[in-house]
């Protein structure tokens, strides 16, 4: 079992940034393909951005490219997202997910295993 928490979000205005972090226990966390999705209110569950076990490969939605960087400490058990200029379209709460066996990452939800609870992620225009 791995148990995820995440923290960091809350309320920001347009071109903003928040840093969401997601704190993994239960298996070591260097084992786990890591991600973080989004949903919005009405809407699906959409993938934002993922990583491997080592964090040395990533990969982002188109709409968050070049504004929004995933990144691990393994040490510390840790998964984060820096966000940066924050849209209101990235209004959502914002979900880190944890695969056992899709080390290498992956932008499809059904992959992962475990979620955390979330964390809101308000943006203000």
């Amino acid at each position: 079992q791995v148990q995820l928490v995440e923290s960091g979000g809350g309320l920001v205005q347009a071109e903003g940034s928040l840093r969401l972090s997601c704190r993994g226990t239960g298996r070591p966390f260097s084992s786990l393909g890591m991600g973080w999705f989004r949903q919005a209110p009405g809407k699906e569950r959409q993938f934002v951005a993922t990583t491997d076990w080592s964090g040395e490969k990533t990969d982002y939605a188109d709409s968050v490219k070049g504004r929004f960087t995933i990144s691990r400490d393994n040490v510390k058990a840790t998964l984060f997202l820096q966000m940066n200029s924050l849209k209101p379209e990235d209004t959502a709460v914002y979900y880190c997910a944890a695969s056992t066996w899709a080390v290498h990452g992956t932008k499809n939800d059904y992959e992962y295993g475990f979620w955390g609870p979330g964390t809101p992620v308000t943006v203000s225009s």
